[in-house]
């Protein structure tokens, strides 16, 4: 089999092309290494995957149209799994028209491309935070999602849109993923994990927005990695119709979305006395508001994911937050 993954240095993209390079999977990596973090814990995230034989990678941006085709023309992808995107709901709020570049012209790239070269599945992201203004917690995948909050979010929203439409035209079976609060080892220095472990190890204030009366359905990265791997054969096709309660599945194209999360709602302020007793010390804090385009609440309903592939979550956040830091105390020694 060959999978060909978006964003391989990536937070996710990493650990999921870890996990198909160590069961023998031939991996084709793209990414730009952008500098919206740290570009060196990309390069530390690309060099263990250039240690395995079966993985091979270019560094490309999504906006280039000419050469995300021909990587696709040459490698014959049959799965596609297109993690690559800007992230950051509130980098957003800034910087709209980077996202516009990255998620909405290179989606496009990534989906066009696909199609060219007939993959069998595309597995692409999408994110809670699509649910926006949504009350009905915990949220499912058939809610309506028409608040969305940030331009990060409504690119995500435009993302499943035109991956419908897609699949609908050329019948491209599509799996679009919303993605709950990963957290874990190589993560991202913009999430609440990394900056809450930073700020307390380096004696500095962090911010708290919200005063800290947020919940987020924190999903640990190998859970979430293995449920992208048990979704790669379970490939949406119009004999499922009715087959799952409360499906997603379009009546009119091989389209399904799913989220993927820990299905546990933990208190912000609960999540930090976990980081500073693993520490054994106290955070300098600054209470904020909250934040422009940012959501108080998040909780994922996933039946439907179970249906489908038996996903069981292990990992609590407690545990979770002591394998991080962990890594970063080492990582940065």
């Amino acid at each position: 089999m060959k999978i060909l993954i978006t964003g391989s240095s990536g937070f996710i993209g990493f650990h999921l092309s870890v996990l198909l390079l160590k069961k023998g999977i031939k991996v084709k990596g793209i990414d730009c290494m952008n500098n919206y973090y740290d570009v060196k814990l990309k390069k530390a995230r690309l060099n263990i995957l250039k240690k395995y034989k079966n993985f091979s990678f270019s560094k490309i941006n999504l906006e280039n149209e000419k050469k995300i085709n021909l990587v696709f023309k040459k490698f014959k992808p049959k799965i596609v799994i297109h993690l690559a995107a800007q992230a950051g709901v509130r980098y957003s709020i800034d910087k709209p028209r980077v996202y516009l570049k990255s998620n909405i012209d290179g989606f496009f790239n990534v989906i066009e491309a696909s199609y060219k070269v007939n993959v069998k599945h595309l597995i692409m992201a999408s994110s809670s935070s699509v649910y926006g203004a949504n009350r009905s917690i915990p949220f499912k995948e058939i809610d309506k999602t028409e608040t969305q909050l940030s331009i990060y979010a409504a690119t995500k929203k435009a993302n499943e849109s035109m991956a419908h439409s897609y699949s609908n035209i050329w019948k491209i079976p599509i799996t679009m993923l919303r993605f709950f609060t990963v957290y874990g080892p190589w993560g991202r220095p913009d999430m609440a994990l990394f900056k809450f472990t930073k700020g307390i190890i380096n004696n500095t204030p962090i911010d708290i927005y919200n005063n800290g009366n947020m919940y987020r359905d924190f999903t640990y990265i190998d859970d979430i990695v293995k449920g992208i791997y048990l979704l790669i054969n379970k490939i949406p096709n119009k004999k499922q119709i009715g087959k799952y309660k409360n499906d997603s599945l379009s009546n009119v194209a091989p389209f399904r979305v799913l989220n993927i999360g820990n299905s546990n709602k933990v208190l912000l302020l609960n999540f930090l006395k976990e980081i500073e007793n693993r520490l054994n010390k106290k955070s300098k804090r600054k209470y904020l508001p909250l934040q422009k385009g940012d959501v108080k609440e998040t909780l994922s309903n996933i039946n439907l994911l179970k249906s489908l592939t038996k996903y069981n979550p292990k990992t609590n956040y407690k545990k979770g937050i002591g394998e991080f830091i962990t890594w970063y105390k080492d990582y940065y020694k």
